[in-house]
């Protein structure tokens, strides 16, 4: 079975967000220098600019350890070849309960990129109830009032990127 914490990512978004963790941690020198200079303009209760730098930070920092985990956790290399299961990496159209049709990749949100498909990440209510689902077959999920939806699998390719 699978590793339920992987989450499978193009070689292409693989390296772009390898690439903004490097760039996040290469610009820690000059945010910290920033807190430093701001910090000696007066009081940091009282400083706007200190305070913002070390938000700033603060946000920095969560978004090192985020890509961290991604990475750590991640799965990568091309789409998978077969099409007959709902898996990350594949393309899903979905029939929806009002009839409308939609067509979504299967994979961590980090994976979209502009002009890309829209993502259904796996770790959401209607991401998990379709793992593993095939071609023909309905699947539900909870909304977020409480609500069930159901959606039907009317079609899976692999994702071509």
């Amino acid at each position: 079975m699978e590793d339920t914490r992987a989450t499978w990512f193009s070689a292409e978004a693989y390296e772009r967000l390898r690439r903004e963790l490097d760039e996040l941690i290469a610009r820690r020198p000059a945010v910290a220098a920033e807190i430093d200079r701001a910090r000696r303009e007066g009081d940091p209760r009282e400083n706007s600019g200190y305070q913002v730098a070390v938000e700033e930070q603060e946000m920095q920092e969560a978004r090192i350890r985020e890509l961290r985990a991604l990475l750590r956790d991640a799965r990568t290399g091309p789409a998978p070849r077969h099409a007959d299961v709902a898996e990350p990496g594949t393309l899903l159209t979905l029939r929806f309960a009002d009839g409308e049709t939609e067509t979504f990749l299967l994979a961590s949100h980090e994976e979209s990129a502009p002009g890309a498909a829209d993502v259904v990440s796996t770790r959401s209510p209607l991401g998990t109830a379709l793992l593993g689902a095939r071609v023909g077959e309905e699947r539900e999920y909870d909304l977020p009032g409480g609500e069930h939806m159901r959606v039907e699998v009317t079609k899976i390719e692999p994702y071509q990127g």
